[in-house]
């Protein structure tokens, strides 16, 4: 990435602009069916390989409109310096969407945790969980892309919150608490920064 970024938490910088950014309230996937999931998603190679360990019970959460042969699921592994393994492994898309992606819009790995009752993001890939965030050479920053191609998240008038304020539970995953709070930390300061920038350019 060409611009440059002075906070770091946890390895990874922080683009500032995940505080301002619109975006909408909250998930829902009643509204757009899991839009998100439609094109696929890449795992890290360890996640690839907790997902196969645990296919059969995967295939008996799924619906007819998935497909249950596991030796579909996936795309060639390839290098990636942002997963934690260096190689990223990517999800098929059968019937126009993820293969683990159900006819109601529902993530069949996060269903199938939540069911079972474990963890609801036992098994989900971490960029499942964290869209529209991304880690993106090395700095924890949004999928504008991807964002780009949803019909209902890349709305301006459907946009009535922040990146920040929508994804505050992923945010804590992915950083842990303590990661967490030192966000708030930069998040206040930075917005701060910000309004007295703009005082000072009103005032001149």
């Amino acid at each position: 990435m060409q611009q440059k970024f002075e906070k770091k938490i946890n390895g990874m910088y922080i683009d500032p602009s995940i505080f301002t950014k619109p975006f909408v309230k909250a998930c829902d996937v009643c509204i757009c069916s899991g839009e998100c999931c439609y094109y696929g998603v890449y795992t890290d190679k360890s996640e690839h390989e907790i997902i196969i360990s645990a296919k059969d019970k995967i295939i008996s959460h799924m619906d007819d409109s998935q497909i249950k042969e596991d030796d579909k699921w996936f795309e060639a592994p390839e290098p990636d310096n942002d997963f934690p393994s260096g190689v990223a492994v990517g999800t098929e898309v059968y019937n126009g969407k993820c293969v683990f992606l159900d006819k109601q819009g529902f993530c069949t790995l996060q269903k199938m945790a939540m069911v079972e009752g474990e963890y609801k993001w036992k098994y989900k890939p971490l960029y499942c969980i964290l869209f529209p965030l991304v880690i993106f050479e090395g700095v924890l920053t949004f999928d504008d892309e991807h964002l780009d191609r949803m019909h209902y998240c890349s709305v301006p008038k459907n946009q009535v919150s922040t990146i920040f304020d929508c994804t505050k539970n992923e945010l804590r995953h992915l950083l842990g608490e303590e990661g967490f709070e030192e966000l708030l930390k930069y998040k206040d300061e930075y917005l701060n920064e910000q309004k007295t920038e703009e005082t000072e350019i009103e005032a001149a």
